[in-house]
């Protein structure tokens, strides 16, 4: 059977809470007993195998990772379809609010985008499925524990899902540098919209931008005229957020 690996305290806490399909967990001896025995006595209360094993085998386990002393063996991740993602918006009587990744290779902006996602109400996330990070134990422990909450999708090509989107009355909005258009106050975002968001060095491909409904792009007021992936996502993340809510 495959495996993945979790990581973390957050991680792990959400991964339980979520209802994720554990194998074990692996405690350290050295691990802090405030951090641990929360989800010892969860772990417990479902039946889940603890094993308490030196740091260093967990250092082995997933090297590079600040696990806290804490990592689970689960099932592999589950990603989703996107009519999934678009039936959950429905269900919560919701417009669909979707992000989509153009090739976005860093699996620590790819964490940092799911993690901002929940926070800001977002349905779901949809990557392709080649020249992109996937969902990993880093991704994971970036998103501090929300990938088990915001649905991931992955397609084979974006440009055509953009296309089956816009059939369902989606508003596809780029961000890009040479927009014309602002991102703040421009009404773009109050009815059902993907978000997409480029590469991290090469924004998002020129087909991708011209399947784009708009074009927008973020104010810089500094001498660097870019921002990283992720941070520049959670800013209009976050602007859906306020203008949905301003329409309340």
């Amino acid at each position: 059977m495959e495996e993945e690996w979790i990581a973390g305290k957050h991680s792990v806490t959400e991964a339980l809470r979520s209802g994720r399909t554990i194998n074990k967990i692996w405690i350290a001896d050295t691990a802090q007993k405030h951090l641990t025995q929360p989800i010892i006595s969860e772990a417990k209360k479902l039946g889940i195998v603890i094993q308490h094993v030196d740091k260093r085998k967990l250092d082995q386990t997933v090297p590079g990772i600040q696990h806290q002393g804490v990592v689970a063996q689960a099932a592999p991740y589950a990603y989703v379809e996107v009519e999934d993602i678009l039936a959950a918006a429905k269900a919560k009587n919701e417009h669909p609010f979707l992000i989509l990744l153009d090739e976005i290779e860093d699996p620590h902006n790819l964490g940092s985008i799911l993690r901002t996602a929940d926070c800001t109400g977002a349905h779901g996330v949809i990557v392709p499925k080649r020249r992109s990070a996937a969902v990993t134990v880093t991704v994971s422990k970036t998103s501090a524990g929300a990938v088990e909450y915001v649905p991931v999708a992955r397609v084979s090509n974006l440009a055509q899902t953009i296309d089956r989107l816009k059939e369902e009355g989606v508003w596809v909005v780029g961000t890009d540098v040479t927009a014309n258009e602002g991102v703040f106050g421009n009404g773009v975002f109050t009815g059902p919209v993907a978000l997409v968001i480029g590469n991290e060095n090469k924004g998002m491909g020129r087909l991708i931008r011209e399947k784009c409904d708009v074009l927008i792009k973020l104010p810089m007021q500094g001498q660097i005229n870019s921002l990283n992936a992720s941070v520049a996502a959670g800013v209009v993340m976050y602007e859906v957020l306020r203008s949905r809510q301003a329409q309340e």
